[in-house]
């Protein structure tokens, strides 16, 4: 049988958690000392995922708390290029995982989380849902990251 000490398996947790916790160079101070609540659903229709809104408006360069509840039968990812990366998330919880990759987090069937993050500077990316069971028709949408307004 085998057993492990206390020791050992906060080793363990802290190897296998490692990558979602690597620091990266610190960031430089937000552009807004505002730290807005966003909230994100995900849903399923013809077994497909939706996320909603379709276009996210975010403010730039600015810590957001982004609040994501999923009612979608199946976990589905979450993507949008280069905003899940280890130096731009301070904090997550609840039913999310950070993907191996760094470029997006799952969510578990009917889970809901809390992400905390820096957003990128202001422009426009395409974000995803995906579900893990049809990779092939994932859901795309409008990450809108607009000068925050100070």
């Amino acid at each position: 049988m085998l057993t492990f000490s206390r020791g050992a398996a906060a080793l363990v947790a802290c190897l296998v958690a490692g990558p979602a916790f690597a620091q990266g160079k610190p960031l430089p101070p937000p552009a807004s000392d505002v730290t807005p609540p966003v909230e994100l659903s995900v849903s399923m229709k013809d077994g497909k995922p939706v996320c909603d809104p379709a276009e996210l408006r975010l403010p730039a360069d600015t810590n957001v708390v982004l609040h994501i509840k999923s009612s979608a039968d199946a976990p589905v990812i979450l993507t949008a290029p280069g905003q899940f990366e280890n130096g731009l998330i301070q904090h997550s919880d609840g039913d999310l995982v950070h993907v191996e990759s760094e470029k997006g987090y799952t969510i578990k069937q009917n889970g809901q989380g809390t992400l905390r993050l820096r957003t990128m500077k202001a422009g426009q990316e395409e974000y995803a849902c995906t579900s893990t069971r049809n990779q092939s028709a994932p859901f795309k949408g409008k990450l809108v990251l607009v000068p925050p307004a100070n």
